[in-house]
């Protein structure tokens, strides 16, 4: 039976010539998860035997792997903002860039917030967390709903969930700040994306129609329904989205936008000025 070290050392090279990125990291985390510790015991013990049972585990992740399957629908984890969240296939999967909505929300100390199409409630959970407001989170999907009150309960975030298509269930002026990672890729540019996302994460929340910018759309004029005088909208922004989505938020004032850390824009700001 193989070690510890010997099983990351075939994991590594059987991905790194797949051509999956970040080889040996993805083998040591599929192994922790088998084996139900964290990556510095992996190398603590390197001359431990695995189980008949953890090695077939382990060989069935790594084809998972290989096949085009997400480490984190492998493992159902996924940290963001330093928590760790449940993620399946119901749910999109957190990216790091979408810290940035939540750092431009928490500036704005909201009182009562919406997370408009919340998937795994990452955005909900940080930001009730990090500001104690009053947090709503929609989604259309049910099956996402079930993940993300999970991870609210499993986090200890106070967070009211709701069924509904974008901001259809709230009342009028309801809450002083939406925020909200919409659906924003184009149905023509499903194509030319990586084969892992199209076909393991759901459609509803990648893609928004024929010009990616539908939902867009209909968050913002909801927004203007929903927002008290004065409160914020927050979205983060899809790859050269920035123009068109400035453009429906005239009439809106203190438009912001801020940049990631590759320069790109990726947060819209604006307050509504009705």
């Amino acid at each position: 039976m193989w070690n510890i070290q010997e099983a990351l050392r075939q994991g590594a090279r059987l991905l790194e010539q797949a051509g999956i990125l970040a080889p040996r990291l993805t083998a040591e985390v599929l192994l922790g998860h088998v084996l139900e510790r964290e990556r510095p015991y992996l190398y603590a013990h390197p001359d431990e035997e695995l189980s008949e049972a953890a090695w077939a585990r382990y060989q069935r992740h790594l084809q998972e792997r290989l096949n085009g399957k997400p480490t984190q629908y492998i493992t159902h984890k996924q940290e963001f903002y330093g928590r760790e969240f449940r993620v399946t296939p119901d749910v999109l999967i957190p990216r790091p860039e979408t810290e940035h909505v939540v750092d431009r929300a928490i500036r704005l100390q909201p009182r009562r917030a919406v997370d408009v199409g919340c998937g795994s409630g990452a955005i909900a959970v940080t930001l009730q967390l990090e500001t104690g407001a009053q947090v709503w989170a929609t989604d259309i999907s049910e099956a996402a709903l079930r993940v993300a009150r999970e991870n609210a309960r499993r986090l200890g975030a106070r967070v009211d969930f709701i069924a509904a298509d974008l901001l259809s269930a709230l009342k009028d002026g309801a809450v002083d700040l939406v925020v909200c990672n919409p659906p924003y890729v184009s149905l023509r540019d499903a194509p030319k994306m990586q084969k892992e996302v199209v076909a393991y994460e759901p459609h509803l929340a990648l893609f928004a129609g024929d010009t990616g910018l539908e939902v867009y759309e209909r968050v913002i004029a909801g927004a203007r329904r929903v927002l008290q005088p004065g409160g914020w909208i927050v979205l983060e922004l899809g790859y050269q989205s920035e123009a068109a989505v400035r453009q429906m938020l005239a009439g809106w004032c203190e438009v912001s936008v801020d940049a990631d850390l590759a320069g790109l824009p990726r947060v819209i700001a604006a307050r509504h000025s009705p």
